[in-house]
C-alpha cells in the first residue's frame, strides 16, 4: 500500500463455495471444501478440473465432497487477519447453510479465535452469486469503508443476484443426495436437463425450468434471467462452465441480444462443486445495472 491508499478496517474470509472471477475482487481467504474419492481427499485448492474430470471418467469410486472443518475455518480466518495487518474485524461469507454445514463449523471456529470479532453472513447461495457478495465486501474492506457498510452492501447484491444453472445429467446431483426439489417437480424425468436456482427461502436447490437438450436448457437459461430481470435491463453477469468453456460464450451471446452488459466474467466451476454437477454444467449470476457503491 501506498501512503495515499485508504487503510482496511476489516478482513474478508470465504468457504470453497465460492468461484472466484479474475476481475471481481475475489482474491480473499477461503476455508476450503474438500473432495474424496474413496480414501483420498483433495482441498478445492490441491485438484485440478482437468484432473478432476480424468477421475470422474475414470475412478470407479463417486466421489463425496465435504464442508470445511472449524479448524479450517479458524486457520482461513487467521489468514485473512494476517493479509490485512491482524485486523480484529473479520466479515466471513458462507456458502448457503441450506446446502452445506459450512456456516455451521464457522460458528464452531469462533471458540478458538480469540480477539477476533467474526461477522458471519450467509450468502443464501454459493458459486458466482457468492463471488458477487464477496466482491461488495472486499471492495469496501479495500475502500476503507466499515464492517456495517460492507455488510449493507452485501446485503443489496444478495437481494438483487439471482444464480441459474443447467447440467448435462442428473445423476451426480442423484448420487450426492442434493437432487430433492429438483427431481420432485421433473417427476423423475431423467433425461430432461433441468433450469436450478437456489430458493430465497430455504437455501436449497430448486427447479425453475426444463429443457429436453442441452443446447435447449442454456437457452432456458438465458430466457429465465430476462424473464426475472426484464428485456432491455443492463445486466452484470458471472457466467459459470464445466467441461466445454463455449457453453457460456454462447449463453453470454444470448444474453447481449436483449440487454446491454455493464460487466462480465467467466470462471471454470470449481472442482468441489463440479463433484455434484457433473462434468458439463453451464451458469449464470446476474444482477441489475452497476454496483450498489456505484450508483
Amino acid at each position: 500500500m501506498t501512503q495515499t491508499d485508504p487503510q482496511p478496517r476489516f478482513a474478508v474470509v470465504t468457504d470453497g463455495g465460492l468461484d472466484a472471477f479474475e476481475t471481481l475482487n475475489n482474491d480473499v481467504a477461503v476455508a476450503p471444501f474438500s473432495v474424496n474419492f474413496g480414501n483420498t481427499s483433495y482441498r478445492t485448492n490441491e485438484i485440478s478440473r482437468a484432473d478432476l474430470f480424468r477421475e470422474l471418467q475414470t475412478n470407479p469410486q463417486h466421489p463425496t465432497s465435504s464442508q470445511p472443518t472449524p479448524q479450517e475455518w479458524a486457520e482461513a480466518v487467521r489468514d485473512a487477519r494476517f493479509r490485512s495487518g491482524q485486523l480484529s474485524q473479520v466479515l466471513a461469507i458462507t456458502i448457503s447453510a441450506g446446502l452445506s454445514g459450512s456456516r455451521n463449523a464457522a460458528e464452531q471456529a469462533r471458540g478458538v479465535l480469540k480477539d477476533v470479532q467474526l461477522q458471519i453472513h450467509d450468502s443464501g447461495t454459493l458459486s458466482a452469486a457468492q463471488a458477487f457478495q464477496v466482491h461488495a465486501a472486499q471492495t469496501a474492506a479495500l475502500r476503507g469503508d466499515t464492517l456495517e457498510t460492507a455488510l449493507k452492501w452485501v446485503r443489496a447484491v444478495q437481494q438483487e443476484t439471482e444464480l441459474y444453472f443447467t447440467i448435462e445429467t442428473l445423476e451426480y446431483l442423484r448420487r450426492g443426495g442434493r437432487i430433492g426439489r429438483v427431481q420432485a417437480t421433473l417427476g423423475g424425468l431423467l433425461n430432461l436437463k433441468p433450469v436450478i436456482t437456489v430458493d430465497r427461502a430455504t437455501g436449497t436447490y430448486t427447479n425453475v425450468g426444463r429443457a429436453r437438450s442441452y443446447k435447449g436448457a442454456i437457452e432456458a437459461v438465458g430466457q429465465q434471467v430476462t424473464r426475472q430481470h426484464g428485456e432491455g435491463t443492463p445486466l452484470r453477469v458471472g457466467l459459470l462452465y464445466g467441461s466445454v468453456r463455449e457453453d457460456a460464450d454462447v449463453l453470454l451471446e444470448q444474453l447481449r441480444q436483449r440487454h446491454p452488459i455493464v460487466w462480465s466474467g467467466a470462471a471454470g466451476v470449481n472442482p468441489v462443486l463440479n463433484v455434484h454437477t457433473g462434468p458439463r454444467a453451464l451458469g449464470v449470476a446476474a444482477a441489475p445495472g452497476p454496483w450498489p457503491w456505484e450508483r
